[in-house]
């Protein structure tokens, strides 16, 4: 995950996780990126476990009272792997993982991330009739992008950068504004001392002034959804920018987004994902560390960490039973 320091218990997502995990008495520990080891092709990393002691029902003093061991440890002796870090993603990590992918449940799959962790996911949706996926182009081609533009029948269109999130860099761009949109695709496309980098341009959805759609998807179902107003003078939605959040019911064609984007994510190994929507329609899937998990539980009186975890456990312990069963079965020749 990102760096614990970094946490704000008030609102963090993973916090109320670990804190659950803990509370039900797993043993729980914490790492990141950089302390990915290989030793004697052994995938370790250093990890601080959390200290079992009575865990307060406070998730702020959790955080603030939780104590730690440091050790190098296995990777392939837990359960369970939860990848919580922000994009974008490192593709080192996800090899130091492929060693262990077949003895460990990683949420999400290490192949779902290499497909998922970053926008093109959503741009690449094979959507011929354009029911759930606005218009999208991915380029880092300035001339393709400024056709794409001038050749558009909309006014205003989304621009963004590929690997951004938490609504980073988000902008309108007006064909009125032409002359200055050039600038902005030289910008965004060749930051100073960086590799070029891909920019989406994607059609404006009506409504997007009014905010977005937030659905936590787990096991390709809908646990939860809240809508994000974007704050005064700003286009973003996002909490982490000033959005403010309310209660969403989902509609009826939601739901058929829901169980089509659904079904897609569950083969390609997203178990946990959160979908950005407006007008019924798919803007983003979010794969790395998808947020609102607070702010839901405090709009409908929940506790979503308990029904992820309910579905960790229930995974692990199918797991488990299958690899007694290969042993049984091992043991004795047959079928059981």
């Amino acid at each position: 995950m990102y760096p614990w320091d970094k946490i704000n218990p008030q609102q963090d997502s993973s916090i109320r996780l670990i804190h659950e995990c803990a509370r039900r008495g797993h043993e729980v520990a914490i790492t990141h990126p950089k302390n990915l080891t290989i030793r004697d092709s052994v995938t370790l990393s250093y990890c601080k476990t959390i200290i079992p002691e009575r865990v307060s029902t406070s998730i702020p003093s959790f955080y603030k009272m939780v104590k730690f061991e440091k050790a190098m440890r296995p990777l392939r002796e837990f359960d369970v792997i939860f990848m919580r870090d922000n994009p974008p993603l490192d593709p080192l990590v996800l090899n130091f993982l492929d060693s262990i992918k077949d003895d460990v449940f990683i949420i999400n799959a290490i192949d779902g991330l290499r497909e998922a962790n970053n926008k093109i996911y959503t741009a690449a949706y094979y959507d011929p009739n354009r029911e759930i996926i606005p218009v999208t182009h991915v380029s880092k081609s300035i001339d393709y992008l400024m056709r794409v533009i001038a050749e558009s029948d909309q006014e205003k269109m989304i621009m963004k950068p590929l690997d951004g999130y938490g609504g980073s860099g988000v902008i309108v761009i007006e064909k009125s504004a032409m002359h200055n949109i050039k600038s902005l695709l030289e910008f965004y496309i060749n930051k100073s001392g960086q590799e070029s980098s891909y920019v989406i341009l994607q059609e404006y959805v009506e409504g997007a002034e009014n905010g977005d759609v937030r659905v936590l998807m787990l096991n390709g179902e809908p646990i939860g959804a809240l809508r994000r107003r974007p704050a005064a003078g700003d286009i973003r939605s996002n909490i982490s920018v000033g959005g403010s959040v309310e209660k969403y019911k989902l509609t009826k064609a939601d739901r058929i987004l829901c169980e089509k984007v659904g079904k897609k994510l569950v083969q390609d190994g997203i178990y946990l994902a959160g979908l950005d929507i407006i007008g019924s329609k798919l803007i983003e899937v979010n794969v790395l560390s998808p947020g609102t998990l607070t702010p839901i539980n405090k709009l409908y009186n929940v506790k979503l960490q308990a029904k992820i975890v309910d579905y960790i456990e229930k995974v692990v312990e199918e797991i488990r039973q299958n690899k007694e069963e290969f042993r049984v079965e091992d043991m004795y020749g047959q079928d059981v």
